[in-house]
């Protein structure tokens, strides 16, 4: 990694779907900047090649913390708060970027295992992610909450249950930073728009891959809104 200005330095940031794609190259971007990260995806695999990339270009400086965790499994996701705070003492920033696209299909057609499996890992792990990991970001100095959306949030034909749930997350989302409004702790929501990614390829399997932005491309909008000068707050942010 090239030398930078450290922007997020002293910082400690947990990073859900951090495996591969955007949640991979906000990791990456993170430790370039000084951040401890934290990984979590359920591909143990996937989390250590990010972590070899990490180390090898931090010079052995820099590592990941590794917690493969299928994000359905609640009652592990409870844990994640309390084994933060043993191992760091804090949390400054929390990027919640795991979902699942789930089957492109009419409304009627959708299998409802498909739809608890959405909502289970789109909109309810997030809800005891919060609940888990807001003492820790309450306890710092700036903490940041930041959360993946999508233009299709609000709805759109054929993307059901990935829709929906992003719909719904949306609102919690607000919820959460109307209820955050007068502490230090500033919430957004970020639109990636198209971005070069699996997901992306299975939603628009004839669109040139080319013709889009890489992950690690649209990372300079989660440094900024983690910074500890940011006051943007309540927001939807377009990554591009």
């Amino acid at each position: 990694m090239k030398e930078t200005s450290q922007r997020l330095l002293g910082k400690v940031a947990l990073i859900t779907g951090a495996s591969r794609g955007i949640g991979a190259a906000i990791a990456k971007r993170y430790a370039k900047e000084g951040a401890q990260v934290i990984l979590i995806a359920r591909t143990t695999a996937g989390l250590e090649d990010v972590d070899d990339f990490i180390r090898k270009n931090s010079n052995g400086n820099s590592q990941a913390t590794l917690l493969p965790i299928d994000l359905k499994n609640f009652e592990e996701i409870e844990k994640i708060g309390p084994a933060i705070n043993e191992r760091f003492g804090k949390l400054d920033i929390f990027v919640a970027n795991a979902s699942q696209l789930g089957n492109l299909t009419p409304i009627r057609e959708i299998d409802t295992r498909s739809w608890q499996n959405l909502i289970d890992i789109n909109l309810t792990a997030n809800l005891y992610l919060i609940k888990t990991l807001s003492p820790l970001l309450l306890r710092s100095d700036a903490g940041r909450a930041l959360f993946l959306t999508s233009g299709v949030s609000g709805g759109r034909a054929y993307w059901g249950g990935y829709a929906v749930t992003k719909t719904a997350l949306e609102a919690m989302v607000r919820t959460w930073s109307e209820e955050m409004a007068k502490t230090k702790l500033k919430i957004n929501l970020i639109n990636p728009g198209g971005v070069r990614t699996e997901m992306r390829a299975s939603a628009y399997p004839g669109e040139d891959p080319k013709n889009l932005p890489r992950p690690e491309d649209i990372t300079e909008i989660f440094v900024k809104l983690a910074e500890t000068d940011c006051e943007i707050h309540g927001k939807t942010v377009n990554a591009q």
